[in-house]
């Protein structure tokens, strides 16, 4: 990758009381419903989740799990609770994720709320479109290749619970990609006079977006860049501007340079949660792990926690894309890759998509060639591991090229990037991207910059390129 710089949910209004709610605390698991004290306030887990150790969970920066009831004093919590759910009703649940789809269903599963419990409402926005006894459902009759996101709520005679976290699900199907960004360029917004998405989306056709950069805030925090809000500020307005669009993103988390959140989160378990509070801010497809560098890619024990915490995260959400994204050489991937795979085959971590870089080879005078020939020799590492044939193995695998100059002046022209789409286009492969749509404007000459690619060519032609590849 090109070297580069590296919710508040509203309250309700104070009331100073005594703040006789337990103190919060890393390690704990915590019911929807339960109330804690952290830093003079009284909050109220919106989800059953665990504060794993490093994760950075706490109540004042993860507003997903909870809800501030307001500042207190002392050693208690309001004697005068600010408005809640009536008394009697039961919690909201929590963990409501996809578990299955269809063509024309979506499979549900959520954890049980506490208290009496009558029944469950599963609303898709105001709607309800299911009322169940149990903790699961399939929503049935959708549309094929259509996306829907929902929330439930627990009911008994005393009324009706405060809703669940939500989460989004796309039936398989349909004539577009929808299964986590098969053509996806990569877009930054924090570098390289990022464009406007949806004129990008306008003038190519593209639908889907790799978003640049999840990095570390300070601990196991998840923030763009490490330094802007992962809510509410220039990111989220690009992605809705996407979605807007009729696209969607997929998070990048990584990349060749800043403070990752690989060697800060300290255990497979609190990395996967930081990977979640993304997924659930965002009520994401698919992920992408960049993964370079010796603090991450040649870095044995951090390498590995990163494949073990995919592996959570697919448990957890088993309808999400999981990507990871590395270097290579000529001839394919070398020996940290070699680890990363086989890591990820002996834990079945269940990674979707192995994506090679075909670029700062040290080399390789022909793109096309040498990006054909890296490919066929991760095809070849992956059989091996896993024991596919070559169609099973190509529909694991992913391209993410460097349009025009690269680092080292290697240079993939618009015409070679061209015959790299027909190639993972014929094979079927996974996923095709490119470093980065900011690049994508002509500058002949113009050496390897942020905000074009150093050669003659249209403005966003790798783009419309990648916009016809659907895997």
């Amino acid at each position: 990758m090109i070297l580069v710089p590296t919710l508040a949910q509203a309250g309700s209004t104070a009331i100073l009381a005594a703040c006789t709610a337990p103190t919060w605390a890393e390690g704990n698991t915590y019911t929807a419903g339960t109330q804690v004290t952290y830093q003079g306030h009284t909050y109220q887990a919106l989800q059953t989740h665990t504060a794993y150790p490093g994760a950075g969970w706490t109540p004042s920066s993860t507003p997903a799990l909870w809800r501030d009831l307001g500042t207190c004093t002392g050693g208690g919590g309001p004697t005068t609770p600010p408005p809640t759910t009536p008394s009697g009703v039961p919690s909201a649940p929590g963990n409501l994720r996809v578990t299955g789809t269809t063509n024309s269903s979506l499979a549900l599963a959520w954890n049980a709320s506490t208290g009496t419990v009558t029944g469950y409402r599963v609303y898709e926005g105001s709607t309800v479109r299911a009322t169940v006894t149990g903790t699961s459902t399939t929503i049935s009759g959708l549309g094929a290749g259509t996306t829907h996101t929902y929330t439930v709520k627990a009911y008994n005679g005393s009324g009706e619970s405060a809703a669940s976290n939500s989460t989004t699900g796309t039936t398989t199907g349909g004539t577009t990609p929808t299964g986590g960004g098969t053509a996806a360029p990569y877009l930054y917004m924090g570098w390289g006079d990022p464009p406007n998405p949806q004129t990008v989306q306008q003038a190519t056709g593209i639908k889907w977006f790799t978003m640049a950069f999840v990095l570390s805030s300070g601990g196991c925090t998840p923030a763009w860049d490490g330094s802007r809000p992962l809510t509410g500020g220039v990111d989220q307005t690009a992605i809705n501007q996407i979605r807007a669009g009729g696209g969607d993103v997929v998070p990048s988390f990584g990349g060749w340079q800043g403070n990752k959140l690989g060697p800060n989160c300290s255990t497979p378990q609190a990395l996967a949660g930081a990977y979640q509070t993304v997924i659930n801010a965002y009520g994401l497809k698919a992920i992408d792990i960049d993964i370079e560098n010796t603090d991450e890619f040649e870095n044995d024990t951090v390498r590995n926690r990163i494949v073990d915490a995919l592996k959570i995260v697919k448990q957890n959400n088993p309808s999400i894309k999981t990507i990871v994204t590395f270097g290579t050489a000529t001839t394919g991937p070398g020996y940290y890759a070699q680890q990363l795979i086989s890591r990820a085959q002996s834990t079945g971590a269940n990674i979707d998509v192995f994506t090679i870089m075909p670029f700062d080879f040290g080399g390789g005078a022909n793109m096309y060639q040498s990006t054909v020939s890296a490919s066929e020799g991760l095809k070849t590492m992956l059989k091996s591991s896993f024991g596919w044939d070559d169609a099973t193995a190509y529909r694991h695998m992913g391209i993410s090229g460097m349009n025009g100059l690269s680092d080292q002046q290697e240079n993939t022209s618009p015409a070679q990037w061209q015959q790299i789409r027909d190639y993972a286009q014929n094979n079927h492969l996974a996923r095709l991207a490119f470093w980065s749509v900011n690049r994508d404007r002509p500058c002949p000459g113009g050496g390897v910059v942020s905000n074009c690619s150093g050669v003659a060519q249209n403005n966003w032609q790798y783009t419309q390129i990648t916009a016809t590849f659907t895997g």
